[in-house]
């Protein structure tokens, strides 16, 4: 769905007033001073002195924090006056979409904070955010600007007062926790917080590692076993960790697709070197794939793949394979990081096809 951005859409007062603390604030500092001229959502300060004053008031809500996923790559490639268009148009569709329930503030960059007081059991948040993503009214749309209609995805955590927690500082650790697993699972998702799930998480392990600590990584493990499918299953543990994925898929010279994992994997990928003309090739829209390598994307269907990164395995024209990261039933969002680890990778194996030909070690 487009949608076109236009002026920035501001709270209004009579939006707000119906809750008490934000009545308060407004009769002693005016509307203007509350919200935030940008977006025209709640600032942070009052945002998060109206989260504390349900708690005080012992009253149920649904606490989420919103992170657009890629929006540097908006940033630098539209420049910084469409990345504030699109801030604009998201805090636009936040106002429209909480009217009568709920209200959103602005935590700072591309991080949105919001309060829902009518979705409160598991079902309910699911069912809110479900219409949040695929309905075309916050995320995965489009948002018309001049010269450009980015596609705009975000990732989410929730939890909820009182049935999570009753404290603020631990709601707070709980909807981090579930943004990191849900950037830890590709991006543009929400995760609601489930305590046998949740509880355990620490963040800084979700978070991951630099890329050169990733890349020194993948250098040691496939330094310990020699042969091209002992490297796969070396490897497959730590970009199961690093990555989030559920399997590491490879195609061969003459287009059979195995999986690293799954023993009896077997399809057809005939075409797929029709996707890597530059090497690397990566798309959260499966559908992106027909055109170029319908073989492809006939096997990548029917295991209800979604989202897929392939990239040439080989030096200079020589072609060895192909690596692919494919998985099922997520919208993912590829970072620049874990393409430049794959491509490590299937160099490391490009280079060590050549060296146990040649009978070295390595």
């Amino acid at each position: 769905m487009n949608y076109k951005v236009g002026s920035v859409k501001m709270y209004k007062i009579e939006q707000l007033i119906k809750y008490k603390y934000f009545d308060e604030q407004i009769e002693k500092n005016g509307l203007d001073h509350i919200t935030e001229p940008l977006t025209g959502l709640i600032s942070r300060p009052y945002m998060l002195g109206f989260v504390k004053s349900l708690i005080a008031d012992n009253k149920p809500f649904s606490l989420v924090m919103l992170d657009l996923d890629n929006f540097k790559f908006i940033n630098d490639t539209y420049g910084h006056g469409t990345g504030d268009d699109v801030l604009r148009g998201v805090s636009s569709s936040l106002i429209d979409y909480l009217d009568g329930f709920g209200v959103a503030g602005r935590l700072g960059g591309d991080e949105f904070l919001f309060v829902d007081l009518r979705d409160i059991s598991y079902d309910e948040k699911k069912s809110f955010f479900v219409n949040l993503y695929n309905d075309g009214k916050v995320l995965r749309r489009n948002y018309e600007l001049t010269g450009c209609n980015p596609f705009v995805t975000g990732t989410i955590g929730c939890a909820t007062f009182p049935d999570d927690t009753t404290d603020y500082d631990e709601l707070f650790s709980m909807i981090d926790k579930t943004l990191y697993r849900g950037k830890n699972k590709g991006r543009n998702c929400y995760i609601i917080y489930v305590a046998e799930k949740h509880k355990n998480i620490v963040i800084k392990r979700l978070s991951g590692h630099g890329i050169c600590t990733v890349m020194q990584s993948i250098t040691r493990q496939c330094e310990l076993v020699p042969g091209a499918d002992n490297k796969f299953h070396a490897v497959i543990p730590l970009l199961m960790d690093e990555l989030g994925i559920t399997d590491l898929y490879y195609a061969d010279k003459s287009g059979t697709m195995y999986a690293v994992l799954k023993k009896d994997f077997k399809e057809d990928a005939s075409d797929i070197e029709e996707l890597t003309k530059d090497d690397i090739y990566y798309t959260n829209n499966i559908g992106e794939v027909q055109e170029h390598a319908p073989i492809f994307y006939k096997s990548l269907i029917k295991h209800e793949m979604e989202t897929v990164l392939v990239t040439r395995v080989g030096l200079k024209s020589e072609t060895d394979g192909y690596l692919i990261c494919a998985e099922p039933r997520s919208h993912r969002i590829w970072q620049e990081d874990e393409c430049a680890s794959l491509y490590f990778l299937a160099k490391l194996i490009a280079v060590g096809k050549r060296l146990d030909n040649e009978g070295l070690p390595c």
